[in-house]
């Protein structure tokens, strides 16, 4: 119904299935998800949740779809699986909760690593980057439904895009697709569609992200966590403008940056 007159259309739906996180056998976490690029979400997801230590933790990943939903089995250091095996949880993920789950408190502030600064931001590469993302949001245009997550160089060139009617989701997307390149987190900035949560700018701060932006609005916890980490986050990233939280020194406003390199990923 548009201006009063009825129609039918045809429509295009994001999706969104369970999908079973699986580690050596073991079922671990069940998150609603966009099935799309499910091996770099669990990477992320691993990686982002403590549940690896590095990527070379993890030995293997195999998607498979059935009637009910999507399960990922993923092959992990017996260490690993030992210490995931401590501190079981049932997390059950739902779009816009990051905590779903947690059965203690000591569970949801995990120790942080003390990031370098952002050698390199400027504000122009954020502002370039600003620019570019919207062409690489294909499920949003079509759906209206879904977030993005970007990484970025530090000339705003977007290496890496993926998308996910989850924030966190979309994340741990780009975590994922970071660490099977191999990519030096400091040679780069996280930029995400979403508010800025404090799971957000935890998730970047345990990538080892020194620079987090985001085109919606910070909640309190999520600059406490940026500050005491070292990390630059900027927010309400839009166009031209955008509010710097912590650590401004680690933002140039001004001078050149490298020409932009070949687009999203």
């Amino acid at each position: 119904m548009r201006g009063g007159s009825a129609a039918e259309v045809e429509d295009t739906i994001v999706d969104e299935v369970p999908v079973a996180l699986v580690y050596n056998g073991i079922s671990h976490a069940v998150m609603m998800a966009t099935p799309a690029d499910l091996e770099e979400f669990a990477l992320g997801f691993s990686l982002s949740e403590g549940i690896l230590g590095h990527a070379g933790e993890c030995y293997g990943i195999d998607v498979e779809t059935g009637p009910q939903g999507v399960a990922v089995q993923l092959e992990i250091a017996s260490s690993a699986f030992m210490a995931l095996k401590e501190r079981r949880r049932t997390l059950a993920g739902r779009t816009g909760c990051g905590l779903c789950g947690v059965d203690s408190l000591d569970q949801v502030c995990r120790p942080l690593p003390q990031l370098p600064p952002a050698a390199g931001f400027h504000a122009a590469g954020v502002r370039r980057a600003l620019a570019a993302i919207g062409a690489e949001q294909h499920l949003t245009r079509r759906t209206g439904a879904a977030h993005a997550a970007a990484w970025c160089g530090m000339d705003g060139a977007l290496r890496v895009v993926r998308e996910d009617v989850g924030r966190h989701n979309a994340l741990d997307k780009v975590i994922g697709a970071m660490a099977r390149a191999k990519a030096d987190p400091r040679a780069g900035f996280l930029l995400i569609t979403s508010r800025v949560s404090f799971e957000m700018a935890q998730k970047a701060s345990l990538a080892g992200v020194s620079a987090l932006v985001g085109m919606s609005a910070p909640t309190l916890a999520a600059v406490q966590l940026a500050d005491r980490a070292g990390m630059t986050l900027l927010a309400f990233a839009r166009g031209e403008n955008f509010v710097c939280y912590t650590y401004p020194a680690g933002l140039a406003p001004d001078g050149a940056v490298p020409a932009a390199t070949p687009g999203a990923a």
